[in-house]
């Protein structure tokens, strides 16, 4: 059997700006549906996905929480800077214990307007009583410290005067509806700058009926970074330098993935790379068990961990979690599912539909072959809403 090709052009196609959904519908679960099923492929709508969903399946949710990590600072001169916060550097650069320091941190960020700020230069955001001062610390890297005088932590004053960071290709500002529904209702662990749009569909009405019918609901995180929005700027879409996200995964989750007794489906992208990648760490551990968690970029297609079975690696996690006497581990992936890919625990996925020539389109591809280009020109034909705020599809493997 022949390679699939890597040449980028392969996996584009026009999508119309009129096709991009620019704002929410007023119900998360109205959006519609389309359906992959052995090959097949048929329209309906989201909140009729329990027709759909198979039997004894185990559903995986992302439930990072977006942050307010747009800040736009002014200086003496009326420049304008906005700051994006994308991840902690200091004293933490794990998400939950960066967000509540208090007075000092530092962070990596996307910085508009760079040119008119200088090295070393503190800018400042006035809130009410609070000063919020940023430095230009490392231009080349985007690195940012932050001080201020009260007793706040960081996430309290982001939450105050930060703002929504919606994708760039809305082009529109935010709005007051977008402080919840650019958030999914199982959301609880800050630190993602932008959504796991998949998730926004989901009701707890919808919620409670799926577990009332037998499926299990269990719950990974994955800090969705911004650079799920970069462009792959390749001819040969493996050349592409793979963003790295943190993710967490827990004890109960290893338990849910062997014992599941039907399909594991995955509630977007950004659930399956944290399963996926879940996987591949296990598979480094039964080779290395004092590896650190960090998938990279080309570790799912390295020969060496080719034969590992799925119980191998999920109890080498085990072995590893029961040594450190914890019951979560925290990691970093690079993983890049691209057309070739071998999935190892994903089954089924929903997924929104995406940019044109993205690694989200290639994710698709991989998971279900050539038949993403019907796909994809099915919801054109048919009128679907593209993109974050946009429609939604269920693939079945």
């Amino acid at each position: 059997m022949s390679k699939p090709s890597t040449e980028l052009e392969e996996y584009l196609f026009e999508l119309p700006d009129e096709k991009i959904a620019k704002h929410p519908l007023e119900n998360r679960d109205a959006s519609k549906m389309l359906v992959y099923k052995q090959g097949e492929i048929t329209h309906d709508h989201f909140k009729n996905l329990l027709d759909h969903i198979p039997t004894d399946s185990t559903l995986f949710l992302n439930n990072t929480k977006v942050i307010a990590a747009r800040l736009f600072f002014q200086k003496s001169t009326g420049a304008k800077i906005e700051v994006f916060l994308t991840e902690p550097i200091s004293p933490y650069q794990e998400f939950e214990k960066a967000l509540q320091v208090k007075k000092q941190c530092s962070w990596k960020c996307i910085i508009g307007n760079l040119r008119k700020w200088k090295d070393g230069t503190t800018i400042t955001l006035q809130l009410g009583s609070i000063q919020l001062r940023a430095k230009l610390i490392d231009r080349s890297h985007g690195i940012v410290e932050f001080s201020w005088d009260t007793e706040d932590a960081f996430l309290q004053i982001i939450e105050a005067a930060g703002h929504v960071p919606l994708p760039p290709y809305l082009n529109r500002k935010e709005t007051e509806d977008d402080k919840t529904r650019y958030q999914t209702v199982f959301s609880v662990n800050e630190g993602a700058v932008a959504a796991p749009t998949a998730g926004l569909h989901f009701t707890k009405e919808i919620l409670n009926r799926l577990e009332a019918n037998g499926t299990k609901i269990d719950q990974v995180t994955l800090h969705v970074s911004a650079g799920t929005f970069r462009p792959i700027k390749t001819t040969d879409f493996k050349d592409h330098d793979m963003h790295n996200e943190r993710i967490i995964i827990y004890r109960h989750n290893l338990h849910n993935i062997l014992l599941s007794k039907g399909p594991v489906l995955a509630v977007g992208t950004t659930a399956m790379r944290t399963l996926e990648s879940t996987y591949w760490y296990g598979a480094i551990l039964t080779k290395n068990p004092q590896a650190p968690f960090k998938v990279d970029k080309d570790t799912a297609y390295q020969a060496q961990y080719a034969n590992i079975s799925v119980r191998e690696s999920i109890e080498a996690l085990l072995q590893k979690m029961d040594e450190m006497q914890v019951d979560v581990l925290h990691g970093e992936t690079e993983i890049f599912i691209y057309p070739g890919y071998d999935f190892k625990i994903i089954h089924g996925l929903f997924t929104n539909f995406h940019m044109p020539a993205s690694t989200l389109v290639l994710l698709v591809a991989a998971f279900v072959g050539k038949d993403w280009q019907e796909i994809y020109r099915q919801a054109l034909a048919q009128d679907y809403r593209f993109l974050s705020y946009g429609d939604t599809s269920f693939l079945l493997r």
